[in-house]
């Protein structure tokens, strides 16, 4: 086993994503009012599957850009940065692998005792490592960011997702790999049954027949897990870089700020490096850097097209469709409805009541 590898182009996309989400997670997770109800919370930040910490090029890895990203934010002054306050928790099991990034984050930051914030780095299996670590660091009465990046094997259990789910601002981002999908035959059923909370809850996906829409099914089938689990918002999209194949996340937050934050930070790295981003209830795909065609003037199709999936069981309120993608979709927000739902009556697509200026409590429904 190879201990650094190239840097696929899906990898990086994602990357940039969780880069300009972290940039607006620490500030507002580390602010000092009491805003989540409690004084100076303390936050716990996990990267589960860490890797060497670096890629053969050079390029950094996903914990060596997190702890960068938080010693060097622009908002430090006012995060009151301290150990027992701040943790970041890395691990790897791979122990070569393990041993290459605890050394590199020291080359890079210092050594790490001396830090303003706790960084542990832990050789172990991500299923059992993170909840002990939770544990021995007293993180589950506090707000936690998981990053479950495993790449080509999901086998985070229901039961530790449950807990974060349950915890006050907690929250997971899961990788799915290209490959992922279409190698279910080589799994363990009880390692499904593990992940997904029983055989109930997968063997649908695993029966979908038509190849293109596997990923499909089985995207929306761990997305339903995060919901079962108790995450109120679950995001699923698909990560298509220049090249290479695409990957596919979902996020779960129990806070609509943290889905409002994560889809601003998709519209921030949209198009960078001719990347982009694709909402698996639709079919229609976006082109890199198209996201802003939006704002300036026109709605995208995909936009639309979720709208008509939203006003299909009837009339709605304008209210009811704001809140339905903020929730359902992967990247649309709430002030994207009245703009969009303007076009579409002005193509005959919708009707409104009263017929003149859209505002939240009027009516729509399709024609």
């Amino acid at each position: 086993m190879s201990l650094l590898w190239k840097l696929e182009p899906a990898t990086e996309a994602k990357h940039r994503l969780n880069r300009s989400y972290l940039d607006a997670w620490w500030p507002i997770m580390l602010q000092p009012s009491g805003q989540y109800g409690y004084e100076r919370p303390r936050v716990t930040y996990v990267d589960a599957f860490a890797g060497p910490g670096k890629y053969l090029d050079g390029e950094d890895g996903s914990p060596v850009f997190a702890l960068d990203r938080l010693l060097n934010h622009t908002a430090r002054d006012r995060m009151n940065l301290r150990r027992d306050r701040v943790y970041l928790i890395f691990i790897e099991k791979d122990k070569d692998r393990c041993a290459h990034l605890r050394t590199l984050l020291i080359e890079r930051f210092g050594q790490l005792e001396q830090l303003p914030v706790t960084v542990i780095v832990r050789e172990g299996e991500a299923a059992t490592a993170t909840p002990e670590l939770l544990t021995q660091t007293r993180a589950w009465d506090h707000p936690i960011l998981a990053i479950f990046d495993s790449w080509g094997n999901v086998n985070i259990p229901f039961e530790l997702v449950g807990r974060i789910a349950g915890v006050r601002s907690g929250e997971v981002i899961t990788t799915f790999g290209p490959n992922w999908f279409s190698r279910r035959e080589s799994q363990d059923p009880s390692e499904l049954d593990r992940v997904f909370g029983g055989n109930q809850y997968w063997q649908p996906a695993e029966r979908e027949a038509r190849p293109d829409e596997r990923w499909r099914a089985w995207l929306e089938t761990y997305r339903d897990s995060l919901k079962r689990a108790g995450f109120p918002y679950q995001l699923q999209f698909r990560v298509t870089p220049r090249t290479g194949q695409p990957l596919h996340l979902v996020f779960g937050t129990s806070s609509d700020k943290g889905v409002e934050v994560m889809k601003d930070a998709m519209w921030k790295v949209d198009g960078e490096e001719g990347m982009s981003f694709h909402d698996p209830r639709t079919r229609e795909a976006v082109p890199a850097g198209q996201m802003d065609l939006f704002r300036e003037h026109d709605h995208h199709a995909e936009l639309s097209e979720l709208i008509c999936q939203c006003l299909a069981p009837g009339e709605k309120s304008v209210e009811d469709v704001r809140e339905w993608l903020l929730r359902e979709t992967a990247r649309w927000r709430r002030k994207d409805a009245i703009s969009a739902l303007s076009k579409m009556r002005e193509r005959n697509v919708v009707q409104t009541e009263p017929n003149g200026r859209i505002v939240r409590s009027s009516k729509v429904r399709l024609l």
